[in-house]
Formats: structure tokens, C-alpha cells, sequence
């Protein structure tokens, strides 16, 4: 069972902690011993679930300054636990899932915080059947915290290799092979594509994909590895981020805009137009593409994508969407379970960017999906066609706002669901309102017209003691008209704070 200081360090399926002693309300907690501790963990765990005496793990990191502190202790534990260690220094986090694909890795190991503040970090983990579980975290930690490993008399000496170049050279090929240009080697010649890296990995794809295709990118920014981000955050969720790079991209003149997140698991991107393609928008254009070839299959989404998405799939594309739950690790294991069951479902992705492939290992990429995307760019440059022409019958809200409500009791999982299981009995037996069938996370209800038209979706947040209401509309003004039908249910939960929304309405 684990205490509460080890617990807190559990993030989903990611350790994740404070590295850096920078901000006071936020105490250094992975210390040297701590992550010593967390990788020598990790270590016994990998020696059970393998079974195996010579074990083989990669290393690797984003541009965070606190990187190399903390590779130094995984390095040192992995190799006093007998193992093989391949230092990839700097790489991308799907990079790093990869080594146990080309490289023959039994594990890897990514050193990454996401986009997170630079004085935060942690660790994921990959075994060659992918991401790591939420209760193999806990059992890792549950060795840390005890001091159960596997340290043996003789380390080995870790070995270097420059992974990040064959990855490089993977997603060129691709390109190459699938564009299939006059200029074979060059089929990105007479494209601008500028890419917005955020000082995180993701400037390798400018420098060493798309740059070497032939492709113009004057106007990229932020290539440079800074694990301070001094620009902005490195997030496609984020608003400055996004109108960043999409001001660079309009600036430019360029024919598509790029970004990645911290660790280049996630991605967004922008028309030419300086538009973005992200969150639904970003959605609707993946699972065009994954739909080619797999007429009539399964996209598994997020519970919080559009109406107007469901539509698209739907009606525009034949295909079948599935909403489920938030969190990138829930919608791949539901996408996983799909196809065992013999349902084609060749993408499963999250508003958030995350989109993970059936032909790529089920692997959340973010380079992978822009490579598919500027694919499909330059398959229709050949016919006089944009990119943005492919999602033009996708209907946006006319406006969409979320607000975060805190649960206050201890217990907030329990005081959640009984929140959510009380407005759905409400709900039931309201006039006008339309509870989703097709809903399996929180409570999704649809208004017409006249009560607002549009949906809300109340939830429990994954991890914290938040829940989260998403508001649509496809009416301006009627996000307020939904907000009100919802707040005198919701002030009579004291151990809710809804502040935000009475701060809205009034």
C-alpha cells in the first residue's frame, strides 16, 4: 500500500514530480534517491513481467534543465539491477517506445513532464506491448517506496546511441514512399511548412524530416532545445501557443502550420489561412484519414468532441464514432479492446491531440500524425486540392466554454459520482432535456433550440479533485442559456465550489 508521499507522485499512467527547487509552494520532491529509487523499482517490475536474465532498456529525455540529474540516477540504477542500458539522450517519447521495436529494447525509458512547467518532470515507462498501466505505476512505486530491488554487485556501462536519427529517417521514408513524387527524394519540394517546436524536442522534425524532403521551413520557430521555454508553452491545447504558430504560419505565407507539445506525443496544426486544425477540427482530419482503406470503422474519441463530429464521422465519412473516456491511455486500451473483438477501429484520438494509430503500434505520435497529415497535403497538391477542403463540411459550435468546479470533501471521488448520479435522475425527468445514449463518462445532455442548442457534459476529472463541465452551443449566447439551466441543480451541493459559473451567469 502506498503512503502518501510516494502516492502523490503517481500521474495516471506517469510518475510525475517537482525537480527543480524553484517555486516555493513547491517543494523538491524527485530527489536523486527518490528517482534512484523509482528506476531501480521499475527495474524489478521489467525483471518479473519478462521473465528474462539479459534485459535490455533504452533512456532517453526532453529538453527539461532538470534531464540530466535525473538520468544519471535511472542510468545508475538500471545498470546496478544487471540490465543493459542504451542511453538515446535527447528524444521524443514515441522515439522511445520505438527502441523496443527497432532497437529490441525489453524496456524504455522517457524522462518528460509533458507540458508541464520547466521545473517539473518524471518518468514514463514502455515495454514492447506499449505505455505502462496505472496499477503497474503503483507497483513500481510500491518497490521504491519499500526498497525492493534487484541490485546486484556488477553494473554494466551504459551504451550510446543516436536513435532519434534512425526515427527521423523512419518518418522520411514514409513520406517518400507514400507520396511517391517525380522528385522521389524530394517530395516535399514547393511546400512551406513551418513548425513551432516550443523549445521542446520537436525540432528534429523541421531539421531532420522535413527540411531534407525539400520542404521550405523559413518561419519555424523555436527549434532550439530550451527546458526553461522561454517562448511559450510547449501545448496545442494552449491559446498563446496555438496563436503563435498560427501567426507564424500566416506570416510565412506558409502552406501549413506544425506544433508539438514538450515530449512530441501530441500535435496540432494550421491551414494556410493562419486556421487552426486542432482539438475536433484536428479529429475530423485524422479520422478521415484513417478511415481510407477501413470503410465503415470504429473512431474512438474523447467523451468532450462536438456534435458536430459525431455528424462528420458519422454522415460525411460512414464511419461509426465511439465516445469514451478522457485520458489518452483510456481511449487506446478501449481502441485495443475494439479490434480484439474483431470491430475495425483504426484510430483512437483525443481532443487533446493525442491520436494513436492501429498501423503504429497503437502509439500516441505526434509526428506520426503530421506525417500523415502533410501526406495527404502533398496527395492533393498533385490534384490542385488543400488540405483544409477536406474538413470543410465539419460544423463548429458557434461557442464553446468549460468551467472547473473543485470538489471540496475529501473523498471527491465519491462526492463526484454522486453529483453526476443525482443530475442524471434529474435530468431523466426534466422537460427538453436529452440524455446521450451513447455517453460512458459523467452525464451528456443535449438542448434544443429554444433551451439552448447544444449539450453539456459533467464529469469527474481523471486524477484531481475537479469536475469539469464542457459547453457547447451551436447558437451564440447559448452557452449562457445551458449554464442557467444548470445552476440551481448545482447550488445545492455545498461541496462544490461553482463559483465560476455563478461568476458567468451574473
Amino acid at each position: 500500500m502506498l503512503d502518501k508521499f510516494w502516492k502523490h507522485f503517481k500521474s495516471g499512467t506517469d510518475i510525475r514530480g517537482v525537480a527543480v527547487d524553484a517555486v516555493r509552494e513547491e517543494p523538491l520532491d524527485l530527489t536523486d534517491d527518490v528517482i534512484f529509487a523509482m528506476a531501480a523499482g521499475f527495474a524489478k517490475w521489467l525483471k518479473i513481467k519478462t521473465g528474462k536474465e539479459n534485459i535490455k532498456v533504452s533512456v532517453g529525455h526532453d529538453s527539461r534543465i532538470s534531464a540530466q540529474r535525473i538520468k544519471l540516477q535511472v542510468i545508475k540504477a538500471l545498470a546496478s539491477s544487471g540490465f543493459r542500458v542504451v542511453d538515446c539522450s535527447y528524444a521524443s517519447t514515441p522515439a522511445m517506445f520505438m527502441t523496443t521495436v527497432d532497437l529490441e529494447c525489453d524496456g524504455a525509458v522517457q524522462i518528460t513532464a509533458s507540458h508541464h512547467p520547466y521545473h517539473r518532470n518524471g518518468l514514463k515507462f514502455f515495454t514492447k506491448e506499449g505505455g505502462l498501466e496505472g496499477e503497474d505505476i503503483e507497483a513500481i512505486l510500491e518497490y521504491a517506496q519499500n526498497g525492493e530491488n534487484i541490485i546486484c554487485k556488477e553494473s554494466k556501462e551504459a551504451s550510446s546511441v543516436d536513435y532519434m536519427s534512425d526515427y527521423a529517417k523512419r518518418l522520411r521514408d514514409m513520406i517518400c514512399r507514400e507520396v511517391n513524387a517525380d522528385d522521389y527524394e524530394h517530395p516535399l519540394r514547393g511546400y512551406k511548412i513551418v513548425v513551432d517546436a516550443g523549445n521542446g524536442v520537436g525540432g528534429f522534425y523541421a531539421n531532420e524530416v522535413l527540411s531534407v524532403l525539400g520542404a521550405d521551413i523559413l518561419g519555424s520557430q523555436f527549434l532550439e532545445p530550451d527546458g526553461m521555454f522561454p517562448n511559450h508553452i510547449p501545448n496545442p491545447e494552449n491559446a498563446d501557443a496555438m496563436k503563435s504558430v498560427c501567426d507564424a504560419t500566416v506570416k510565412a505565407k506558409a502552406d501549413l502550420g506544425v506544433i508539438f507539445d514538450t515530449d512530441v506525443d501530441r500535435a496540432g496544426c494550421v491551414d494556410e489561412n493562419g486556421n487552426e486544425i486542432n482539438r475536433n477540427r484536428l479529429v475530423a482530419l485524422a479520422s478521415l484519414i484513417a478511415l481510407e482503406g477501413n470503410e465503415g470503422g470504429t473512431i474512438v474519441t474523447d467523451s468532450v468532441t462536438s456534435s458536430g463530429l459525431k455528424k462528420f464521422i458519422e454522415d460525411k465519412l460512414g464511419g461509426v464514432h465511439y465516445r469514451y473516456k478522457r485520458g489518452y491511455k483510456n481511449v487506446i486500451n478501449r481502441q485495443i479492446e475494439l479490434n480484439n473483438k474483431g470491430i475495425n477501429c483504426p484510430l483512437a484520438m483525443e481532443t487533446s491531440g493525442h491520436a494513436a494509430l492501429r498501423e503504429n503500434y497503437y502509439l500516441d505520435d505526434g509526428a506520426y500524425l503530421i506525417t500523415k497529415i502533410i501526406i495527404k497535403m502533398a496527395q492533393l497538391g498533385k490534384e490542385g486540392k488543400k488540405l483544409e477542403s477536406l474538413i470543410v463540411d465539419l460544423e463548429d459550435p458557434a461557442e464553446a466554454k468549460e468551467f472547473r468546479f473543485k470538489i471540496i470533501p475529501e473523498d471527491f471521488k465519491a462526492y463526484g459520482q454522486k453529483v453526476i448520479s443525482d443530475l442524471e435522475a434529474y435530468a431523466q425527468k426534466s422537460d427538453g432535456w436529452i440524455v446521450a445514449d451513447d455517453n460512458r463518462e459523467g452525464i451528456r445532455v443535449s438542448f434544443d433550440k429554444d433551451n439552448g442548442d447544444g449539450w453539456f457534459l459533467l464529469r469527474l476529472s481523471v486524477h484531481d479533485p475537479i469536475m469539469p463541465l464542457n459547453i457547447e452551443s451551436d447558437t451564440v449566447g447559448g452557452v449562457r442559456i445551458i449554464a442557467g439551466h444548470l445552476v440551481d441543480f448545482l447550488r445545492k451541493y455545498d461541496g462544490l465550489d461553482i463559483k465560476v459559473i455563478t461568476d458567468f451567469l451574473s
